[in-house]
């Protein structure tokens, strides 16, 4: 769809007829109990009528608006907005990457418990879980989505009346409530790339960039095209609000402004830090529905606010029951519940590269565990390693010539943990989690977030093949509420021993690898890997599971092979994974090939044949089918 609304051009359907309070509920089918205010919290009369409410969204954008104090953007029309709302300083994603965002967004349960948790994946809803605007539609909305979904599963057929590049609130019933969503993609990372379309107004001598980035002309440049980017977005933005007041309806709309993720820059996109999550969110009230801004119009809330938070508080705000199953809790409208005092976030496969991170902060500190410490920052993944940035940051990474606050990025491996103070440190440069100062504040972040993954039913420590395999027939939701099929705690044990990357954790290891679930066999074989050398004791156990009865098992073992050198014996166990049915091993085993650098030769020509049609994750299998042999052609 094109990211340009214009401001004109569309039949306008006019002001909404008034219908008394009894025909509109006849009409649109509103029981009356969702249009009862709070009587208490009333400082003006009630509305006769449910609020419209819009969405309007763009991507990959940080907080760089000059209402949040950013002097270098320009963003005239938001700022304005700004000043007519309320300014949220806390608002965060739940990841650094748009579709598992989304997934939760649209349905107010965490993607790790709905097992869309991957970049990008593709999961199945129970009969009990819709997308909330399909709550909306039952009770008289008219719903709209221009036009991004990107869920990670399905679109449901009743979420929207309509989804497309053409859709608007102009289509619906004269005196018909709406929600509506816009999408502005004008400020997604592939829109950074290059020069920018518009003539450039932001000096790249001037722009400013974060200490992590290298300060090259090119780093300058791709950062300059970001903000001329949210200039041409704002702009977007401030004609949907204009058409809202041509059509006479910005007195009886409730509008939000936010974006999916923070900024689409290489080591922000896709990343957990606070730079990938921390998002603008704005929110601007008519009179009519004042008694439900929090605090003056022009204000700023410090309340902390995550993306689990939006569905329950849309349906808050139009009076429809919110439905148990939902994990967040309103923050505006009737039903707001207490303001949190934690927020949690999320990072697992993105795109060709395994991973699992796990976060928790409060309005100070950032806590990060790290559930694949043995494995670099850095790993390549096709759509960042596009970015100029990402090729400059890269390139200097192996002269040697970054420093080090730069070459953080490229460690071998990750640490355990990381603790950060955000107010302190907003690139969080400095990690506190190894000093004695802090020891109780990471005491206090390790319990929260242990306790918010098992309250969740966390489907992170599940492999993406056997929460697939397991959850046949059902879905993955399912599975996560299932002890026996998801033995949650069993993981969490099995990961922290593989995670200490410790010799003395070698008996333990090597009992789990005996263990009858495959996942916890997995958790040990990832566990001797990265012990590397330290874990020669353990080859004849190895050996052993590298004929396991999981083919997930075999793949973890013959990568802890390979970091004890015997590359002969685990190459035909990797062939063999790119032989297997599901993309999920055959990504599994080509990561292990790439990982193992010029030994992989040998499997090139499997390596290509690894190919496969479907759905997600085979796309990025692909692409680690042409980038790997493609390494290899380079060297020659």
């Amino acid at each position: 769809m094109s990211s340009r609304v214009p401001a004109k051009g569309l039949r306008r359907r006019g002001v909404a007829m008034a219908t008394t309070r009894r025909v509109f509920l006849k009409a649109a089918g509103l029981g009356a109990a969702a249009l009862v205010a709070d009587a208490s919290a009333m400082a003006k009369p009630a509305a006769k009528r449910p609020p419209n409410i819009l969405w309007i969204t763009c991507e990959d954008m940080s907080p760089n608006l000059g209402c949040y104090g950013d002097s270098f953007a320009v963003s005239p029309n938001l700022d304005r907005f700004a000043s007519q709302g309320v300014r949220f300083t806390n608002a965060y994603g739940i990841t650094g990457v748009c579709a598992p965002n989304r997934s939760c967004l649209i349905t107010g349960v965490w993607p790790s418990t709905l097992g869309s948790h991957d970049m990008r994946s593709r999961t199945r809803l129970p009969s009990n879980i819709k997308c909330f605007s399909e709550y909306l539609r039952d009770s008289g909305y008219y719903c709209t989505n221009r036009s991004k979904t990107d869920y990670n599963f399905p679109v449901p057929k009743k979420a929207w009346d309509e989804s497309s590049g053409k859709a608007h609130w102009r289509k619906r019933k004269d005196g018909q409530p709406f929600f509506a969503v816009f999408n502005m993609t004008i400020t997604h990372e592939s829109r950074c790339r290059g020069k920018p379309k518009d003539a450039a107004r932001f000096d790249p001598a001037k722009v400013p960039i974060p200490p992590f980035h290298p300060d090259t002309l090119a780093v300058r440049q791709n950062w300059a095209n970001y903000y001329e980017n949210i200039a041409t977005m704002d702009r977007q933005a401030g004609a949907i609000l204009q058409q809202l007041k041509e059509d006479g309806l910005a007195d009886d709309t409730i509008v939000f402004f936010f974006s999916d993720h923070g900024a689409g820059m290489p080591g922000v996109k896709k990343w957990v830090w606070e730079g990938g999550l921390h998002v603008p969110l704005m929110v601007r009230f008519p009179d009519k529905y004042a008694r439900w801004l929090p605090g003056k119009a022009g204000g700023v809330s410090d309340r902390m606010v995550s993306f689990v938070d939006f569905a329950p508080t849309v349906l808050s705000l139009a009076g429809v029951k919110i439905p148990g199953h939902m994990q967040g809790r309103a923050f505006l409208g009737p039903k707001a519940g207490e303001a949190r005092q934690y927020i949690f976030a999320i990072r697992d496969r993105m795109a060709e590269r395994y991973d699992t991170i796990r976060v928790v902060r409060d309005k100070q500190f950032q806590y990060i565990r790290n559930f694949m410490p043995h494995l670099t920052w850095s790993q390549y993944t096709s759509y960042t390693e596009q970015m100029p940035t990402m090729q400059v940051w890269r390139k200097l990474a192996g002269e040697g010539k970054l420093n080090a606050v730069q070459a953080r990025y490229f460690q071998p491996t990750k640490t355990l943990e990381e603790l950060y103070d955000t107010s302190r440190d907003p690139h969080q440069i400095k990690n506190l989690a190894g000093m004695a100062k802090y020891k109780p504040v990471i005491e206090r972040m390790r319990r929260e977030l242990r306790a918010w993954m098992q309250k969740t039913h966390d489907l992170g420590l599940l492999p993406e093949y056997e929460m697939h395999r397991r959850s046949a027939g059902s879905t993955p939701y399912q599975l996560a509420h299932d002890k026996k099929k998801h033995p949650q705690e069993r993981l969490m044990a099995a990961a922290d021993a593989a995670n200490a990357m410790d010799a003395k954790k070698l008996p333990q290891l090597l009992k789990l690898l005996d263990d009858a679930d495959a996942a916890v066999r997995w958790w040990a074989a990832v566990g001797l890997t990265a012990l590397g050398k330290e874990a020669a004791p353990a080859a004849g156990a190895l050996e052993r599971a590298m004929e396991d009865d999981n083919p997930l098992v075999q793949v973890a073992a013959a990568d802890a092979m390979c970091n004890l050198g015997k590359h002969d014996k685990a190459l035909p166990v990797l062939i063999r994974g790119l032989q297997d049915k599901t993309p999920f091993i055959r990504l599994r085993a080509i990561n292990v090939l790439d990982r193992i650098g010029d030994r992989a030769r040998p499997a090139l020509p499997q390596i290509r044949k690894a190919k496969m049609k479907g759905i997600f994750p085979a796309d990025f299998l692909n692409r680690m089918t042409q980038y790997v042999p493609g390494k290899f052609s380079a060297t020659r």
